[in-house]
C-alpha cells in the first residue's frame, strides 16, 4: 500500500513537514495549497527538494467552488485553474482534487455540471493533469460520492476522476459497499481520517475533530476493504484537520500518522479476510483469484504486521523516585512485603500475593524528581514477537542492560514516555526475574494470595491522547472502550479505558485538565492537578482497609456528605454504611454486582487504590470519581498554600 499524507496535517513549514513525512517513511505527500503560497520555497525548490527526501507530490489541494455556476464565473474558473496546472507543471505534479461548490454554486442541474466538469478536464488534459473531484459533505449541490461519481461517468473523459474521502463518507453514514462497482481506473485518489463519533454540523466537526485511523469510531478497515476490492491502486493518504496535531511536534506526529496506516493497511486485510465468503461466489473487479494462503489477491496488496495475543495480564508496575521513603511507607501500610533490592540495579520489589510493585532509585530529571508511574510490565506470549510488532509500529526501543543470568525485556516508550515492558507470562502468575531479588519470593504473603492488579491510570499529556489510543490498541492489542467525561474542580476530565477481552488487563488513559497556580507560589506553577494511579483487586476489603489503618495508612478522606448521598442512593444496611465510613472506603453498584475500593494520599504524583469486585461488576466506580477529584484537589491546594 502506498502511504501519504497531506501537509495540512502537520504544523510548522512546508520544509519541516516534507523532511517530517520523509524521517517517518511516507511514499509521498498531498500539498495544500496555503502551504506552499505561504512558503519561501519555490516549487522548483519543492520539487527537488521531494525528490532528495525519496518523496513523490502525489495531490495538489484544494481548488473550491468551481462546478454549478453561470457562464460568466466560469471563465473565471477556468482562468484560475490554468494558473494552478502551469504550477503543478512546476512542481512535477500531475494530480489535483477539485472539491464540490459550497460558496459560489446558484445552479442545480446535473447536465450543467457534467458539461462544465468536462470543459475542466479538457483543460487539465491540455496540461497533462488529473482532476479528482470530491464530495463534500457539506456541498451545496453535490454533498454524496455516488453522485460525485455519477458525474464522473458522466462526463466520461480520462482526466476526470473522482477522490474519495472517508470523512465525507462515513460522516453522512453513506453505504461504502457500492465502491466496489466504481471502475478502478475512475477512482484518482483516495483519502483517509478518522473522528469521534459526536452530534454537531458536519462541517466544524470535519475542521476541528478529525484525528487519525484507529484514534476514532469510523469504519475504515471496512471502508478500505470495499476500495481494494474496486481494484485502486494508487496513495491511501491522510487528511486530517485537527487543532491539537496542528500545535504539535511536526516529527512526532508524522510518525503518529505513519503508524495509523500501518495500523490499517492491517485492519483492511484482516476485513478483507474475515468477508471473502461474501466475493467468493463471483470475481470482483480487481480480483485476480487466490493465493497460495488462499487469500483472495487484489491490485494493492496489503502488509500486515506480527501477529500477537492480547496480554494475559499485568506483570508489574514500577515507580521512580529520587526520594523512596513514602512510597515505601504507603505500600507497608497497604500490606505489601519488601522483597529486597536488586542484586545489580537500584530499584525494590514489593509484592502482594501477585501484585508486583517495582521502585526505582535511580537518578531521575532533577525538573520532575517527585515519585511518579515510569514503567508497565505486560504477560505476553511472546515478548519478542511483541516487541517485533511494536517496532514495526515505530514504537522506539528502551532496553534495559541486563547482566549474565538476568531476564532481558522487551520494551519501547509509550507516548507519554511511560516505559512499557514486554514479560514472559507464567500459567501460575509468577515471574522468574523475582529470583534476582533472593530467594523463595514466589511464595506469596499470607492472607494475600489472590492480590493482582486491577488497572492503571495513566494520565496523558493533551497533545499525545489521540496518540495513546492508537498506541496501546495497535501495539498491545487493547480495545477501546466508549470514553467518558467525569467532573472535576479544574475541569473536566476525559476517560478512556482500553482493555483486554478478558478484562486481565485494564488501563485508563486521562486527558486532564492542568491548573495554572499563581508563580508567585513557589514551586506550584504549572503543578498537575490530576494524578495517576495504580489498582490493586483482593478478595476482602473490608479486612485490608482495617489491617492497612492499624498499621498507620493515611487513606484519602471521604467527606461526610458522600456516605448520605450514598445512603439516599442504595439504602444500605445501616452497619455496613458505618464501615464504609469508618474506613473511608467507597461504594458502587449495578445490575451485575458491587464495588468497593479506597484510595491512599498521593505521594508525588502516584497515589494507590485497593478494589473489592463482587459479582459481574465491571466498572471502576465512575460516580465515585468526581468526590475523589474535589478531595485531591483540595489536598493540592493546602500543600500549595503551605509552601
Amino acid at each position: 500500500m502506498r502511504t501519504g499524507i497531506a501537509t495540512v496535517c502537520l504544523s510548522g513549514t512546508l520544509k519541516e513537514k516534507m523532511q517530517a513525512c520523509a524521517i517517518a517513511g511516507f511514499d509521498g505527500i498531498e500539498i495544500f495549497e496555503q502551504d506552499l503560497v505561504t512558503s519561501s520555497l519555490s516549487p522548483e525548490d519543492v520539487r527537488k527538494m521531494a525528490s532528495d527526501l525519496g518523496l513523490t507530490l502525489d495531490l495538489y489541494q484544494p481548488f473550491r467552488d468551481f462546478d454549478s455556476v453561470s457562464e460568466d464565473l466560469l471563465a473565471s474558473n477556468l482562468r484560475r485553474a490554468e494558473a494552478k496546472f502551469k504550477l503543478m507543471s512546476r512542481l512535477g505534479m500531475d494530480t489535483i482534487l477539485v472539491c464540490s461548490n459550497v460558496g459560489t454554486a446558484t445552479i442545480d442541474d446535473d447536465a450543467l455540471r457534467a458539461e462544465q466538469l468536462g470543459r475542466l478536464a479538457a483543460l487539465a488534459g491540455d496540461h497533462g493533469v488529473k482532476v479528482a473531484y470530491e464530495a463534500l459533505a457539506w456541498g451545496k449541490y453535490v454533498n454524496d460520492y455516488e453522485h460525485a461519481h455519477r458525474l464522473v461517468e458522466a462526463v466520461d473523459h480520462p482526466n476526470l476522476g473522482t477522490c474519495l474521502d472517508s470523512f465525507h463518507i462515513l460522516s453522512r453514514d453513506w453505504d461504502t459497499a457500492p465502491i466496489e462497482a466504481f471502475r478502478a481506473d475512475k477512482i484518482f485518489f483516495v483519502q483517509v481520517a478518522d473522528a469521534p463519533k459526536l452530534s454537531m454540523d458536519v462541517l466544524s466537526w470535519s475542521r476541528h475533530y478529525r484525528v487519525f485511523p484507529g484514534e476514532g469510531q469510523f469504519e475504515l478497515a471496512k471502508f478500505m476493504g470495499h476500495v481494494v476490492r474496486a481494484g485502486y491502486t494508487g496513495p491511501v493518504s491522510l487528511e486530517v484537520f485537527n487543532d491539537v496535531f496542528r500545535q504539535s511536534d511536526v516529527e512526532r506526529t508524522a510518525v503518529d500518522a505513519m503508524r495509523s496506516l500501518i495500523w490499517l493497511e492491517e485492519q483492511s486485510a484482516k476485513w478483507l479476510d474475515a468477508n471473502a465468503a461474501l466475493t467468493d461466489g463471483a470475481a470482483g473487479a480487481g480480483s485476480a483469484g487466490a493465493g497460495a494462503t488462499g487469500r483472495r489477491r487484489y491490485p494493492m496488496e496489503l502488509a500486515t504486521l506480527p501477529q500477537v495475543a492480547e496480554p494475559a495480564g499485568f506483570n508489574f508496575a514500577e515507580v521512580k523516585a529520587a526520594d523512596t521513603a513514602g512510597l515505601e511507607t504507603v505500600l507497608g501500610q497497604l500490606g505489601f512485603e519488601f522483597n529486597g533490592r536488586h542484586r545489580t540495579k537500584d530499584v525494590q520489589l514489593w509484592s502482594m500475593g501477585h501484585a508486583r510493585v517495582i521502585i526505582n532509585e535511580a537518578a531521575v530529571d532533577a525538573g520532575d524528581s517527585s515519585p511518579a508511574i515510569a514503567a508497565l510490565g505486560f504477560d505476553v506470549d511472546s515478548p519478542v514477537i511483541a516487541a517485533a510488532r511494536a517496532q514495526q509500529l515505530k514504537a522506539p526501543a528502551v532496553p534495559r542492560k541486563s547482566q549474565a543470568n538476568e531476564e532481558v525485556f522487551q520494551g519501547f516508550a509509550a507516548p507519554d514516555s511511560t516505559e512499557i515492558f514486554l514479560c514472559q507470562g507464567s500459567p501460575d502468575g509468577t515471574a522468574a526475574w523475582t529470583r534476582e531479588f533472593g530467594e523463595g519470593l514466589e511464595v506469596p504473603a499470607a492472607g494475600s494470595r489472590n492480590a493482582v492488579i486491577d488497572h492503571v491510570n495513566l494520565a496523558q499529556p493533551w497533545q499525545h491522547f489521540d496518540e495513546a489510543v492508537l498506541f496501546y490498541t495497535s501495539a498491545l492489542a487493547l480495545e477501546p472502550q466508549p470514553f467518558a467525561e467525569v467532573p472535576s474542580p479544574s475541569g473536566l476530565v476525559r476517560s478512556q479505558v482500553m482493555l483486554t477481552a478478558d478484562r486481565a488487563v485494564r488501563l485508563v488513559l486521562n486527558l486532564a485538565p492542568v491548573i495554572q497556580q499563581d508563580g508567585a507560589e513557589a514551586g506550584t506553577a504549572h503543578r498537575k492537578t490530576y494524578q495517576e494511579h495504580i489498582a490493586f483487586a483482593v478478595d476482602d476489603l473490608v479486612e485490608t482497609a482495617r489491617a492497612a489503618r492499624d498499621r498507620g495508612l493515611d487513606f484519602l478522606r471521604i467527606p461526610a456528605n458522600y456516605y448520605e448521598d450514598l445512603d439516599a442512593r442504595f439504602d444500605l444496611d445501616p452497619a455496613f454504611l458505618a464501615t464504609l465510613r469508618d474506613l473511608n472506603l467507597l461504594y458502587d453498584r449495578d445490575a451485575d454486582g458491587e464495588f468497593l475500593h479506597f484510595y491512599t494520599a498521593t505521594v508525588g504524583s502516584v497515589f494507590f487504590e485497593m478494589v473489592e469486585r463482587r459479582g459481574g461488576y465491571d466498572g471502576y466506580g465512575a460516580p465515585n470519581a468526581p468526590v475523589r477529584h474535589a478531595v485531591q484537589y483540595d489536598h493540592l491546594h493546602q500543600l500549595s498554600r503551605s509552601t
